[in-house]
This record gives C-alpha cells, sequence and structure tokens, in this order.
C-alpha cells in the first residue's frame, strides 16, 4: 500500500479506490502504521507549530499564542486520543453490522475508518495558521462522504439500511469527537473551552 497513491486516490476517485481497498488483504496493524499513524501526525503537528508561533490574532487585542508546555501536551494528547478514537468508531461500525443485516468484520470496518478520515487529516495542515482551521469542517463533511461510500462498497448494507446505518455512524463518530476534546481540552488546557481538537475528531 502506498501512502500517497491510497491517499490521493480516496480523495479524487474514492468509489474506484474502495472498490481496491476492498480486495485488498490488510491487516489493522498495517493499516495504523503504514496510514493513520503517519497522516493523523499532520493535524496535531500543523497545530503545534500553529498555537505556538502563529497564534490567534484578536484584533486591537493582540495576538495569544500557547506555552510550548501546553502546546505539546495537547499536540501528543490530540495525536494518541484522536488515533484511539478512529479505532473505536472501527469498532462500533462493526458491533453494529448484524443490526443493518451486515457480517462482522472488524478489518473491513477499519478500513472504512482509517480511510474515510482521509481529507481531515491531510486537512489537519491548515491548523499552521489557527484562524483557517474551521475550513477543516469542509474536509470532515467530505471524511462523511467517503464513509457513505466504504459502508456502501465494504459492509454492502441493504439499500434500504445504508442510509440508517451511516447514521448511526456519524452519531458515533460525533460522539467520539466530542469526548477526545473535552478530554484534550481539560487536560491540556484546563478548562472544557478550548475544544480546538484539530486531529480529525
Amino acid at each position: 500500500m502506498n501512502l500517497v497513491e491510497r491517499a490521493k486516490n480516496i480523495i479524487l476517485a474514492p468509489a474506484k479506490e474502495w472498490d481496491v481497498i476492498k480486495g485488498e488483504s490488510l491487516t489493522i496493524a498495517e493499516m495504523f502504521t503504514k496510514y493513520a499513524m503517519i497522516l493523523a501526525a499532520i493535524p496535531a503537528v500543523a497545530g503545534l507549530i500553529g498555537y505556538v508561533v502563529i497564534g490567534m490574532s484578536f484584533g486591537g487585542f493582540g495576538t495569544f499564542r500557547w506555552p510550548i508546555g501546553t502546546a505539546l501536551v495537547w499536540a501528543v494528547l490530540t495525536y494518541v486520543l484522536g488515533l484511539a478514537g478512529v479505532f473505536l468508531l472501527a469498532f462500533i461500525i462493526d458491533a453494529l453490522a448484524p443490526t443493518f443485516g451486515c457480517q462482522k468484520n472488524m478489518v473491513a470496518a477499519v478500513k472504512i475508518a482509517v480511510f474515510s478520515y482521509t481529507p481531515a487529516w491531510i486537512a489537519g495542515i491548515l491548523g499552521i495558521i489557527p484562524a483557517l482551521s474551521v475550513l477543516m469542517i469542509i474536509a470532515s463533511i467530505y471524511s462523511l462522504y467517503l464513509m457513505y461510500l466504504g459502508l456502501q462498497k465494504i459492509k454492502e448494507p441493504a439499500k434500504d439500511k445504508l442510509m440508517p446505518y451511516l447514521v448511526a455512524a456519524i452519531v458515533a463518530m460525533v460522539v467520539i469527537y466530542w469526548l477526545v476534546g473535552f478530554i484534550v481540552s481539560r487536560i491540556a488546557l484546563g478548562s472544557i473551552s478550548g475544544l480546538a481538537n484539530l486531529g480529525g475528531f
């Protein structure tokens, strides 16, 4: 599996690439060590640089930058918990499979979770300029579309069960995103006011 080619193809030609992914004999370890762990570092490192070097401008009130220690803790937690969140999402997708007429297959579920997150992780580079991080929402929306295709191609639910399956997966994703952001902000920032988790969750 070539990381660059996979990332490019899943973004530019997702329907075709999901067919390729479906036929690949990948292990969970391979998908994490050769793909997820590399791409998930983009938003964590970019955010670290952005919050420490660039900072957030508040007009006439000046620019606020995080202390390096705070930013390092934030980046590490964002990275580690973000990856854990992807695995948890895959676990939930697989656990819900029988409910929507699909077979349980954890490897297939990890394929869906990991490769769907590609655009969100890559867009994490925008974290270098914190003011642009809001644009990551667009990439996250595209990740949902990739998840829709992934569920359809990999898990193959009945047509009338595809959308309910997708909705359930999205709800799980949102809850995981909130939990990761809550934990990161409580530990790194000492409050729940900074749910600025740029790690895809």
